[in-house]
């Protein structure tokens, strides 16, 4: 059985879901050109929803691995940085491009990479917690 806190949190992230559609409604959106983008901004929001997603299902999975394995202590915790990556990725994606017309990302790009570190050290505490039950 799954422990209360992997369920809420299943819960809550499945939720989140819903945000993810109506990304993909916006993203829908600029392809049809109903909202004015230039090309960085299309591909930065492609990469921020597609990011959103894939790392929203990975965090679930391992959620449920590192649950039903009764992984404890820091992998556990660390395991959670696989979900603030799913936050961290795509919010660099779509701010770094926000405004009229930005011909290269801003500062806040530095949150993909912050997500990217977020998902590495989330992945390889999800692995070594798994591997050492």
């Amino acid at each position: 059985m799954l422990s209360s806190t992997a369920t809420q949190t299943g819960g809550t992230v499945l939720l989140t879901v819903v945000a993810i559609a109506y990304g993909g409604t916006f993203l829908l959106r600029v392809i049809t050109l109903k909202v004015p983008a230039n090309d960085l901004q299309k591909s930065f929001f492609r990469a921020g929803h597609a990011h959103a997603g894939v790392l929203v299902i990975l965090g679930l999975v391992a959620t449920l691995y590192v649950d039903l394995a009764e992984v404890e202590g820091i992998w556990r915790s660390l395991t959670n940085l696989i979900l603030v990556a799913a936050i961290l990725m795509p919010a660099g994606f779509f701010l770094s491009v926000t405004g009229r017309d930005p011909q290269r990302p801003n500062g806040l790009f530095a949150l993909v990479w912050l997500g990217a570190l977020s998902l590495t050290l989330g992945v390889i505490a999800a692995g070594i917690g798994l591997l050492t039950v």
